[in-house]
């Protein structure tokens, strides 16, 4: 656990504390490491948690497929960043999607009622996690506002130009990599791959972008 502590020091739950404060939050949190394999669940539809995670190392993608199997990708989280606080409510009820380890993953748990409820030893800086959870919360949803703003549009082109216009500003230039395949990015946008491949080809046809794999060059068609 002791070698992970660097990589919660840098995310947001433990944003302002330190490592060795962390240290010894660890016991207090109840923290526990799972380890998975590329292509296990994680966390599966219709379960229910009590915790807070945190991935280590890997890759995860927060997905829901339908009756028929066709997949949408809610999420994508990577080293470093938090999920499953939209179950820390009580009563919040079972997961509404997998959580699938797309790399070979690490994930660290926290008991979510020793996070909101301050500890008997009174912890310095428990009171910062506290905080640091909710704007957390605020940060994902806005994500999620952004998201459907994508899934708002119309037609196949205007969901990829909303996205990738937000990955330049987010990249802060107009050359940028993004992180999905383009079966990840059909299932994250819901469109159909095929279509998607070809409205790109023709939207790289008309000069408005280049792309090799999954590196993107935006040209000010699209940026503007």
């Amino acid at each position: 656990m002791k070698k992970y502590i660097p990589i919660l020091k840098r995310t947001q739950l433990f944003s302002g504390v330190g490592e060795e404060e962390i240290g010894a939050m660890l016991n207090c949190l109840q923290a526990r490491i799972c380890t998975y394999k590329k292509g296990e669940y994680v966390l599966r539809q219709g379960e229910h948690t009590d915790t807070l995670m945190v991935i280590a190392e890997g890759k995860l993608h927060i997905q829901r497929d339908d009756y028929w199997g066709n997949r949408s990708i809610i999420n994508m989280v990577s080293a470093g960043e938090m999920f499953g606080e939209a179950y820390v409510a009580p009563e919040s009820g079972a997961l509404m999607n997998d959580v699938l380890a797309v790399e070979d993953s690490v994930v660290i748990f926290f008991d979510v009622k020793r996070i909101i409820t301050v500890c008997p030893t009174a912890c310095r800086f428990h009171s910062a996690v506290v905080q640091n959870l909710f704007f957390a919360i605020s940060e994902k949803n806005r994500r999620l506002v952004q998201k459907i703003t994508f899934m708002s549009k119309r037609t196949t082109r205007e969901k990829l130009i909303a996205y990738l216009s937000e990955e330049a500003k987010r990249n802060n230039s107009s050359e940028f990599s993004i992180p999905f395949n383009r079966q990840q990015l059909a299932d994250y946008l819901s469109v159909d791959r095929s279509a998607m491949s070809n409205e790109l080809c023709k939207m790289r046809d008309e000069g408005m972008l280049e792309f090799e794999k999954n590196r993107f060059v935006l040209h000010d068609a699209v940026t503007a």
